[in-house]
């Protein structure tokens, strides 16, 4: 029998969790706190779901006071605190850490008020996107803002990673449709922020908050701006011989005053993957792929809709095809709507890019990338929000295969990394989360960086919501140059556990 002496078991740490556990039981229901293995697993990752990491515990609180009191008692007490929608963020921000609390705000599922006549909807967080369509579409409203996992993902969320969808263009993203949120402090103060009017006085703190990636406070009400919809909606589905011809066409269409309710890009190797997972009937012999959505009146759409054939044609379009009704129009975007799941038959595993550049430098952007997958060695696959540059690079993995992770995670930097360079952003709607944390140095320098760090500072004076999200924990990025840590070996967070 081995002689080597075992580390002993720090009796005072598991004495503290108890105390910890014990005392977050009494601020909700007992069965709300979970703190067992089998209970927690669920919680260990986000839709980025290559990093995973076990929560100290995880809470489910069903009320504003709860969260309030959770809070309240984690900031006395110095715990860290993870706040989770629903799950479907792609760039970790909802990535659990060993020694902090997730507050998952699943039990927050109540539409609270829908009122008409100031067209808006009170919501709590957990509530889904496609829920307060749904609730409205009786009268003819709508909520505008519609990411690909609008079936699932939270509201609240959105609110806090700014999601966008196939329709921001014309509508905007959710800093564009909410009128405002309640959110609890990282003290426990319960704040409100905007209401149900247009515009509010003093600092726009609602914009602050929306897209803040939970590092500011815990949301536990939204009110949205709900739309009317259209008389009419048609769409385009167009087809092009080479990149550049498409993306000429993007440009010429918005240089020529036409705002589209959406306008999707797909290269050939998505229009393959989701022909065959939705069997949506695209034209399978084009190297690009364009969605063009239009709504309004009927004189209105018929004329645009004339405009953009014209223009199409003008960029060598090979197919053009005009939806003929609502059912047909729905079919066009079917494969579009379908571009995640359809890529799961491409490969073992995928790793989904958000960046965004110039509407002009479209066909470059696609030229580069697919450079880059001949370097790498990967397939990728391309879809864009194309009227606001949007871009989301789909590279195919394989997780089971040695260093395949690592080549993935360097050819999606240099995606990032190149958007930048074209005069773009790290991100369109996504977040930056863990994923491209270290990557902000491309875009801020470490004053930029500190004086965003102050704001956090001002409402977390101890660091504990969300802390190593977004902000680079190596900084100092004029000094050593651009800096970059693989996330995949890396341990969260970067101060003592428990």
């Amino acid at each position: 029998m081995s002689n080597i002496a075992l580390p002993k078991i720090d009796q005072s740490i598991i004495e503290r969790k108890k105390i910890i556990f014990s005392k977050l039981k009494k601020l909700t229901a007992p069965e709300n706190f979970l703190s067992h293995e089998a209970e927690i697993k669920p919680y260990e990752t986000d839709a980025l779901a290559a990093y995973k990491q076990t929560p100290l515990g995880v809470i489910l609180p069903e009320s504003t006071e709860e969260v309030s009191n959770i809070l309240k008692f984690c900031y006395q007490e110095n715990i860290k605190v993870v706040p989770r929608g629903a799950g479907t963020g792609l760039s970790g921000g909802a990535l659990p850490l060993q020694d902090a609390i997730l507050i998952s705000l699943t039990k927050f599922n109540k539409i609270l008020e829908i009122d008409f006549a100031n067209k808006c909807v009170v919501a709590q967080p957990g509530v889904t996107n496609l829920s307060i369509t749904h609730a409205v579409q009786h009268k003819g409203f709508y909520y505008a803002p519609d990411p690909s996992s609008q079936l699932a993902c939270s509201i609240g969320g959105n609110v806090a990673e700014n999601s966008g969808g196939v329709h921001s263009l014309k509508y905007g993203t959710t800093t564009n449709n909410i009128f405002g949120v309640e959110i609890v402090l990282m003290d426990g103060t319960i704040c409100r922020l905007g209401g149900k009017a247009l515009d509010q006085e003093g600092y726009d703190m609602l914009g602050l908050i929306c897209g803040s990636e939970g590092l500011l406070g815990v949301i536990t009400e939204v009110t949205v701006k709900i739309l009317k919809k259209p008389q009419t909606v048609k769409a385009a589905l167009i087809g092009f011989p080479t990149h550049e011809d498409g993306g000429n066409c993007v440009s010429e269409i918005i240089a020529n005053g036409i705002v589209p309710a959406g306008m999707e890009i797909m290269d050939k190797a998505l229009i393959e993957a989701t022909d065959n997972f939705s069997k949506a009937g695209y034209p399978r012999d084009v190297e690009l792929l364009l969605i063009v959505e239009l709504d309004g009146t009927v004189s209105e759409v018929d004329e645009l809709i004339n405009k953009v054939s014209e223009i199409s044609k003008k960029n060598n379009s090979s197919t053009i095809k005009i939806s003929k009704n609502e059912k047909e129009r729905l079919s066009f975007w079917i494969g579009r709507k379908a571009a995640f799941p359809a890529c799961g038959a491409m490969a073992p595993d995928y790793y989904c890019m958000d960046g965004s550049i110039p509407r002009g430098k479209l066909a470059e952007a696609l030229k580069e990338i697919n450079k880059l997958s001949k370097k790498y060695n990967l397939s990728v696959a391309n879809c864009f929000h194309a009227g606001d540059g949007n871009l989301h690079p789909l590279i195919m993995f394989d997780g089971s295969k040695k260093d395949e992770l690592r080549k993935t995670e360097e050819f999606g930097s240099e995606i990032l990394k190149m958007c930048v360079k074209f005069g773009g952003v790290l991100t369109g709607e996504h977040g930056v989360g863990i994923e491209k944390r270290e990557l902000m140095c491309e875009m801020f320098n470490d004053n930029d960086i500190q004086q965003q760090l102050s704001i956090k500072k001002s409402l977390d004076n101890k660091n504990l919501l969300n802390p190593g999200k977004v902000y680079p924990i190596l900084r100092k990025c004029a000094e050593e140059g651009r800096v970059h840590v693989h996330r995949g070996e890396e341990k969260f967070p970067d101060i003592p556990r428990f």
